[in-house]
């Protein structure tokens, strides 16, 4: 594996038409030009925030093949290629690696509710079908499963191209059990807490904040690498009052819509969600509140990100 992923990563949406029949190609390229313009180090597709449960698989080729193209290496295009089916996981991983994208971020098997031996050969069989790199993604609320920091060291110790993970467990020790269990193998990527994550050991952060703010999303990693610990707390604080305000009332994945909404008040226009999602556009008069809350901490944040790049000169 010659690729090293290190900083904050996007979980992208998926652009589509504004009847969501199709993927916006034009939206999209517009929207990966402003990834690349933050300067940030890489996008995520096709994870939860990308909506991949409702993508068909001639949509799922149409997409990944855009992305990489548009790309043309200016930045890392991971892709997640997880699927209840293992065979299905590993066609998904084989063709985007043929497609040229530079790793991937992979659930396990989800709604069957796997042991971890099933987990471990679910994996395997994907880690047989790559030479690139994966990055495991434990995410217990979408997945029902909890993969432990003893499960990860097996599957570190056992495959090769399995050096990264994604860690959601709303347990931020996990972060450092896992770097123990590993001995320093496995590189930690913070689903949560940035901050707290960093200070545990994870080397970057996976968040779908980058869909409306990849500025200061790629600046509060920076900050903490750069030692600069207050400015990344006041960035993490801001960004944590956009939760609090999507989740008063919304569905349990609210982040989707809101993402799709808060990126064309930054002027990306990228369509709405595909049913079951709720709609941004169903929210009615409270989403619109919500929004504009959000909309106003953002111009507060971005203006702060402004500021401190100034004082550094």
């Amino acid at each position: 594996m010659s690729k090293v992923f290190r900083g904050s990563y996007g979980v992208t949406v998926t652009p589509f038409t504004a009847d969501g029949e199709s993927i916006d190609e034009g939206a999209l390229r517009r929207f990966l030009d402003w990834q690349i313009e933050a300067g940030s180090p890489g996008v995520i597709i096709l994870g939860t925030t990308g909506e991949f449960l409702t993508i068909n698989d001639e949509e799922r080729t149409q997409y990944v093949e855009a992305t990489v193209k548009h790309v043309a290496g200016r930045m890392d295009v991971l892709v997640g290629t997880m699927n209840a089916s293992t065979s299905n996981a590993v066609r998904y991983t084989r063709e985007a690696e043929a497609l040229g994208v530079d790793g991937f971020m992979i659930a396990p098997p989800y709604y069957y509710t796997p042991t971890d031996d099933e987990i471990f050969e679910y994996y395997r069989a994907i880690s047989e079908a790559t030479s690139l790199p994966i990055m495991l993604y434990n995410n217990p609320v979408t997945t029902n499963v909890d993969m432990s920091a003893k499960l990860v060291a097996r599957l570190t110790r056992a495959l090769d191209n399995v050096r990264y993970i994604k860690e959601a467990s709303m347990d931020v020790g996990r972060v450092y059990d896992v770097i123990e269990a590993t001995a320093g193998v496995m590189n930690v990527f913070a689903g949560e807490r940035p901050v707290e994550s960093f200070l545990l050991g994870a080397v970057g952060y996976v968040n779908p904040y980058a869909n409306y703010i990849p500025e200061a999303s790629t600046r509060l990693w920076n900050a903490l690498v750069e030692g600069e610990l207050e400015e990344a707390k006041t960035i993490q604080k801001m960004i944590a009052s956009f939760d609090r305000i999507i989740a008063e009332g919304h569905p349990t994945y609210g982040h989707q819509c809101y993402s799709k909404a808060l990126a064309a008040s930054q002027g990306y226009p990228v369509g709405d969600v595909r049913p079951p999602l709720t709609k941004f556009a169903a929210l009615g008069s409270e989403g619109i509140e919500r929004r504009a809350k959000i909309v106003s901490i953002i111009g507060d944040l971005n203006a702060y990100v402004a500021r401190c790049a100034a004082q550094k000169g």
